[in-house]
């Protein structure tokens, strides 16, 4: 008995699909639009998070030793370093190395390379490059050279500088950004979703609204209120799939033509990435689709029911 009830409610419910016609057009049209506007939201937040990682990436602190430094005092500090969980990682830079760095900067500056020859000694110390896994955890960081450990390493006694607080300003204006733009990702997209969702019922209570009719004369014969809902529900579940496979593909070469254009600006190709995410996409709009005709046919009918 269920089983026939509800085949009969899936034919009827593509009946209703297909009958409807343009009104059946316009409501995947408007969620067409509406899964487009999602789609877009998850392209801008990957493209947003993209550009706050490169701009972290540039963020950092370097802690400067004095010249002659016991390289194992310094290896030890760094491995204390990396061990703490704030740390994504801790580059060495030897001295040699920063005096290479340092006359490579200043190749065309003879009066700094004679000066250099002249000292018949490196006077530049080794420095530890330290890059957090978030900005906002510099400071935390930093306190480790007033630690216990630091100081039974004698850290203190070998740090000439530390950049941090030159960096501060910088480091901050970076965190509160980024906080923000979460912030208002995160709002916009509610704004977006529930504005979709409101146009996207109106639409499929219009449908079931040309179907009042039939729903009275249902009601009259003795129908129950899940056969009744059925149908509807199912061409909710039609819209949605169709709006979802018709979103994913309008995507394709939208994202190929900013894939070709805009990967510079954006600092993402949003081609590739929605090659590798295609199917993740498509899972989203496909749900979203579906969760969203079920939810939005159900409040539509309910008025119905209730008579």
């Amino acid at each position: 008995m269920f089983k026939t009830d509800l085949k009969r409610i899936i034919r009827s419910g593509y009946r209703n699909f297909i009958r409807s016609g343009f009104t059946t057009l316009a409501s995947t049209l408007v969620m067409t639009i509406t899964l487009l506007v999602l789609t877009t939201l998850i392209f801008s937040q990957a493209a947003l998070q993209t550009s706050l990682n490169n701009i972290k990436d540039k963020v950092d602190v370097t802690v400067y030793f004095v010249t002659g430094a016991s390289e194992k005092t310094i290896f030890d500090i760094r491995s204390d370093l990396e061990k703490l969980p704030e740390v994504r990682a801790v580059a060495y830079t030897s001295s040699e190395e920063a005096l290479r760095v340092f006359k490579e900067k200043h190749s065309d500056d003879y009066l700094t390379l004679q000066a250099l020859d002249e000292l018949n000694e490196n006077p530049l110390g080794a420095s530890l490059n330290i890059k957090a896994k978030d900005p906002s955890q510099y400071e935390s960081i930093i306190k480790y050279f007033d630690s216990d450990t630091a100081l039974s390493r004698n850290a203190n006694d070998v740090v000439y500088k530390k950049d941090y607080h030159q960096n501060k300003i910088v480091i901050d204006k970076l965190t509160s950004i980024i906080k923000g733009a979460k912030r208002l990702g995160i709002l916009v997209t509610i704004i977006l979703i529930i504005v979709s969702m409101i146009i996207t019922l109106n639409t499929i209570r219009l449908i079931i609204y040309m179907s009042r009719e039939e729903i009275s004369v249902m009601r009259l014969v003795g129908a129950s209120k899940r056969y009744i809902r059925g149908p509807f529900l199912v061409s909710g579940i039609l819209v949605g799939c169709f709006s979802a496979i018709i979103a994913i593909l309008i995507f394709w070469p939208i994202s190929a033509w900013l894939g070709n254009n805009m990967t510079d600006f954006l600092g993402v190709d949003l081609f590739q990435y929605y090659k590798d995410s295609f199917f993740q996409l498509f899972i989203i709009n496909l749900f979203s689709g579906v969760l969203l005709g079920i939810f939005s046919s159900m409040i539509a009918i309910r008025k119905y029911l209730k008579k």
